[in-house]
Formats: C-alpha cells, sequence, structure tokens
C-alpha cells in the first residue's frame, strides 16, 4: 500500500538506471519504421531498401559523432558496451604489440574491461590494475607512475557503474598523449550525463552503449580515433567485413537509429535534465540522513554523476532492505557469482568490510524519476531500516 502521502505513486518504483533505462517513447517513434517498412540491409547498396537503411545507419552515426565531437567516421557500431569494451582493450593490445606488451588498467573497471584484460593475461601480456583512492577516483599520478616504455594501452572509466565516481580522464589523456599510449575509457554510464569531447579529453577509443542511454538493448558503439594518431584495431569479429572490417556483421538498422535518437536527445537535454536530477538526488541523500543515524556514502561526494546514490545502511543487510521494499527496484552492493553472495569488487576496492559491503543499496535515479518516486522511497527505506534494526536488536543485546 502506499505510503500517507504518497497516494497518486504508481507502482512499483524504478530507480535502477544504471543497470538499464526504459526506452524514451520519443526514441521508439524514430525505431519502428526500421522495424516494419524500412526493414533493408545497410550492406545492399543495389535498391531502395538498402539505400534507405545506409542513409538511416548514417544519420545516426553523425548524430553520436556530434554529442562527442568526433568525426562520423570514427563511431564503429556494436552490439552494446561489452563488446566496445573488448573491441577496444582486446584489440587495440593485440594490434600494437610489436610495440610493447604492457596494459594499464583499475581494479573497478566493469567485468567487461577486467575480463578482457584476464584475456590478455593469458596470452602473455602484462596488466596492471591500479588500485583507487577511497573514493574511487583513479588519478593520473598513478596512471604515470604504472607507466613503462612496453605501455601500449591505458583503459579506465569515465563514471563508475556502481558508485558514480568521475574520473579525471582529461589529465590521463594528456598524460597518455604525452607518452604515446593510447587510452580508452569506458563512457557507458558518463555519456550523455557529463558533456564529453574527445579532443578535449585526448581519448582515442571510447565505449557508449544505448540502453542506458534509453534507447534500445543490443546496439552500441565505439569511438576509433582516426587522426593523431590513427589507432589500429585487430577485429574480434570476422565474416563480410563491415564496419571498415572492424565489426563485421549485419547491422543492427532500428538499434542503430535508437542509439543516434538517444545520443541526440541526451546531448540536446544533459544541460537541463542532470540538475534536475541531481536534486532529486540530493534530495533524498539529505532525507535518509537526517531520518537515520548510519548511513554513509560510497564514492566521492561532489565528482560524481548526478543521478548516482551509493549508500551504506549501518547493521542492515541489503538483500533483507530489498525484501522490504519490494516496490522499489534498486540494486545491492552484492554480487551473485557462481551462486555465492559476493561483495562488489567495487566496494571492495575502495576500502569496505564485507559487511559494510553487503549493507550498501545503489539508488539510480533516470529522466523519468519524479519527485513523488522519491519522496515515497525515502519514507519506504527509512520504515524499513527501522523495522530490520529493531528485529536484529534482541539478538545483539543476547549476545551481550
Amino acid at each position: 500500500m502506499p505510503l500517507a502521502g504518497n497516494r497518486d505513486v504508481k507502482l512499483p518504483i524504478y530507480l535502477d538506471n544504471h543497470a538499464t533505462t526504459p526506452l524514451d517513447p520519443r526514441v521508439l517513434e524514430e525505431m519502428l519504421p526500421y522495424l516494419t517498412q524500412h526493414f533493408g540491409n545497410a550492406a545492399s547498396k543495389s535498391h531502395s531498401f538498402g539505400w534507405r537503411a545506409e542513409a538511416a545507419v548514417t544519420e545516426a552515426r553523425e548524430r553520436i559523432a556530434e554529442a562527442i565531437g568526433a568525426r562520423a567516421k570514427e563511431i564503429v557500431f556494436t552490439s552494446g558496451a561489452t563488446e566496445s569494451d573488448d573491441l577496444a582493450v582486446l584489440g587495440a593490445a593485440r594490434a600494437y604489440r610489436e610495440k610493447g606488451d604492457h596494459v594499464i588498467t583499475s581494479e573497478i573497471e566493469h567485468p567487461a574491461v577486467l575480463d578482457s584484460c584476464r584475456a590478455l593475461e593469458a596470452e602473455g601480456f602484462r596488466v596492471t590494475y591500479l588500485a583507487p583512492d577511497a573514493q574511487g577516483i583513479t588519478s593520473a599520478a598513478a596512471v604515470e607512475a604504472a607507466l613503462t616504455e612496453r605501455t601500449t594501452l591505458v583503459s579506465i572509466m569515465a563514471a563508475n557503474n556502481e558508485i558514480g565516481t568521475l574520473n579525471p580522464i582529461a589529465a590521463i589523456g594528456q598524460l597518455c598523449k604525452a607518452r604515446g599510449v593510447l587510452l580508452h575509457t569506458d563512457a557507458v554510464q558518463a555519456f550523455g550525463k557529463i558533456p564529453l569531447d574527445v579532443n578535449a579529453l585526448g581519448v582515442d577509443l571510447l565505449s557508449i552503449t544505448a540502453h542506458k542511454l534509453y534507447g534500445p538493448k543490443g546496439a552500441g558503439c565505439l569511438y576509433v580515433r582516426g587522426t593523431n594518431p590513427r589507432v589500429r584495431l585487430a577485429p574480434i569479429f570476422h565474416g563480410g567485413g563491415h564496419e571498415r572490417g572492424l565489426r563485421s556483421g549485419t547491422l543492427n538498422v532500428p538499434g542503430i537509429v535508437g542509439l543516434g535518437a538517444a545520443a541526440r536527445l541526451a546531448a540536446a537535454e544533459l544541460a537541463s535534465e542532470q540538475p534536475r536530477v541531481r536534486a532529486l538526488r540530493d534530495h533524498l541523500f539529505s532525507s535518509l540522513t537526517s531520518r537515520l543515524q548510519g548511513v554513509t556514502l560510497n564514492g566521492h561526494p561532489t565528482e560524481r554523476l548526478a543521478a548516482n546514490l551509493n549508500v551504506c545502511f549501518a547493521g542492515v543487510g541489503s538483500d533483507a532492505m530489498m525484501m522490504q521494499i519490494r516496490d522499489i527496484a534498486v540494486s545491492s552492493g552484492s554480487a551473485c557469482t557462481s551462486a555465492a553472495i559476493e561483495p562488489s569488487h567495487v566496494l571492495q576496492a575502495i576500502g569496505l568490510d564485507s559487511e559494510s559491503a553487503h549493507s550498501s543499496i545503489r539508488f539510480g535515479l533516470g529522466r523519468f524519476t519524479t519527485r513523488e518516486e522519491i519522496d515515497y522511497t525515502i519514507d519506504s527505506v527509512v520504515r524499513a531500516v527501522a523495522k530490520l534494526r529493531a528485529e536484529r536488536r534482541p539478538f545483539e543485546i543476547a549476545a551481550e
């Protein structure tokens, strides 16, 4: 039942926008014709169906490039973030192996980057995993200290997907450029949330996916710098030579159209959307900390995504909490791997012990989050924490 004062809230409430986002109706509207009447293959060069599909892909490419200050031909379409990260890390390391065999990344990257780095290690590459500071930042100084004459690639994410911390990518980019080392950044969480310009940042490879941008699942892209330097990649897919030979496979035209539409909207609305979401996030945090004790923030207090709030509730397990607030979609600081519940590798890397990591909740606000939903969430969380702490207290007294 809705709490008093929140009777107009439609349940369930979605606050897990870092995991995925709902499809914006405006994006769907642009996609629909390419799911029905404009069904041509963009590689078909001999008739109007293919020409129309190719034109739609070209327009999407231009929209994405404009949003990040790139050139259209520097955008390579993929199936999403994981493939983009794999192509960037594996493709760059393998292509430049004659120059060096050392890669630098951080301990709190997305598994798509970390697992690609482990695959490189199995091939004989050396990988340095940098520890972030207690707020989740990987500094340019830490990167500089790890560079060697054999380093060919640095991969540091723009914004962390769990704690929202923003990394100093421009400073890292300047350093890498001076040393002739390629820089890849996983911008999956950052794109559309903070301004991104590939030249100002000095990045050579940048990963994007549509479904974090209110676009469709199954569509993403990788920015691959074309000049100063012209980046070479060893493809990880082989076949028809699509996407300049970097990503073979029939293009997902509806998904690409959706990605282009989502990128255009995100760039156009960033200046108005992010302050609104930040205000809601700050209201959520200040209300929780004023009404509850033992609430601590994970990540940097200011250098973070506007929509991200990752907090620990002392003495309250995240799984128990989510059971109490089942009408609110959030995520926990634990990951299920091999049937075992393990603390988040991100929270462990920034120094949280197992108990604290297991008491963390990530709230991911988004474009369609309302003040009424946040007020309902505040009331629900406060009641849940009070209930769970009260249930735990008799056991603590008995153990003393």
